[in-house]
């Protein structure tokens, strides 16, 4: 049986190890391109080697799949495994912003158990457990309940001439944590039309989910993990009122981009 409370510590202290290099708070940390426009830190690495040593301890029958450790493709036999964003929001981390994440969940048969986010830099502990709810530093959560799409508010910069109908709130680099805002109430969507991997969404979409939002992929469909290829299209968390008007709102844009990004 997995030891939640032990999990918590582990995730807790790979916050508090990413806040030690933190530029935020007057640390220099070293940073370079994996390719372009791909930024990665020492932090990263850092933590992510500490959450494989840490968690391969708390459950040795469990696989790994983390966005800083090449794939092993004997993690498709495991019926448990650990999907690990080390530093969700990495852009955000080495500017010294505050927008940045530790993500781990635990996955069974490529359904998410238990996942939590750790944000020491918001000073926020997220955790989401299939079947029981999510909680944001001990208070239970409770997702947006939005049933007009249109005024919908939306993380993001600034929004396409299309989306303009909807209402921009402030956006962290972190998907994760985008998606969390659904979840704790303070944003009613978080739609992204790209590929993306397991592990940038996993924790997060659980701990929506269980707050009551509808969390799919880009066309709607049902997420599922430890795919012999991590990525989905898209992300999509919303108010389940305004999540069928979302899916018709970017279906056309979804087929164009998988077309093209594939």
């Amino acid at each position: 049986m997995l030891d939640r409370l032990r999990l918590e510590e582990i995730v807790r202290e790979a916050g508090r190890i990413a806040l030690g290099a933190w530029p935020g708070a007057g640390h220099v940390v070293e940073s370079w391109e994996k390719s372009p426009g791909n930024p990665v830190c020492a932090a990263d690495l850092a933590v992510d080697a500490f959450l494989r040593r840490e968690l391969a301890r708390l459950l040795p029958s469990a696989g790994w799949l983390s966005e800083e450790t090449a794939d092993d493709p004997a993690r498709l036999a495991r019926g448990l495994i650990w999907l690990v964003d080390p530093i969700d929001g990495t852009r955000d981390f080495i500017r010294g912003r505050a927008g940045w994440a530790v993500s781990v969940a635990l996955i069974s048969e490529g359904r998410p158990l238990i996942g939590m986010l750790a944000a020491p830099a918001r000073e926020e502990e997220w955790i989401g457990v299939s079947g029981q709810g999510s909680w944001r530093n001990g208070a239970r959560l409770a997702a947006s309940r939005r049933m007009d799409f249109s005024g919908a508010r939306v993380p993001a910069d600034s929004l396409p001439k299309e989306d303009r109908d909807l209402t921009t709130v402030a956006k962290p680099n972190s998907i994760a944590l985008r998606a969390a805002m659904v979840a704790a109430d303070e944003a009613d969507l978080l739609a992204t039309l790209r590929w993306g991997y397991e592990w940038d969404i996993a924790a997060a979409a659980l701990i929506a989910r269980e707050a009551g939002a509808a969390v799919t992929d880009a066309f709607g469909a049902p997420l599922n993990y430890n795919k012999r290829d991590p990525r989905a299209f898209g992300l999509l968390v919303s108010a389940p009122g305004i999540h069928a008007a979302a899916v018709d709102r970017l279906a056309d844009r979804a087929r164009a981009l998988t077309r093209k990004q594939a």
